[in-house]
């Protein structure tokens, strides 16, 4: 009972805290419409030279988004790799070697399989 009634008072008071930021936020910002080199984006102080409508290619999406994964990898490897003695000292050592050997799988099934379907191919 006790760790419902804590999540509960904790979601009443983000929301509360989160509503009184929002009301704060509204009452001291400007009611003047903003100019519009203001609503501009800035461009080194040069007149814009695009419209805000201009696709980007998906390729750039898929490279941030495998770079983003990958990254993330090998941010779960460094713990793995800086606490792998104590496991080991507890008698884990193996148990937590396989877990690692099936998550590197994964990692490098996700490699040969991002080289195979060319997805960083540019042409």
């Amino acid at each position: 009972m006790m760790p419902l009634f804590a999540a509960l008072a904790l979601l009443i008071f983000v929301a509360i805290f989160g509503s009184a930021l929002l009301i704060v936020a509204k009452l001291l910002s400007s009611r003047a419409k903003p100019s519009k080199v203001k609503s501009e984006s800035y461009e080194c102080g040069l007149p814009e030279q695009t419209t805000g409508n201009t696709k980007t290619p998906i390729k750039f999406y898929l490279t941030a988004i495998l770079f983003i994964l990958f990254d993330i990898e090998i941010i779960f490897m460094y713990p793995w790799a800086v606490s792998f003695r104590e496991f080991a000292a507890r008698g884990a050592g193996l148990y937590i070697f396989g877990v690692m050997g099936v998550f590197l799988f994964v990692f490098i099934f996700g490699l040969f399989w991002e080289v195979k379907s060319r997805a960083l191919d540019w042409e």
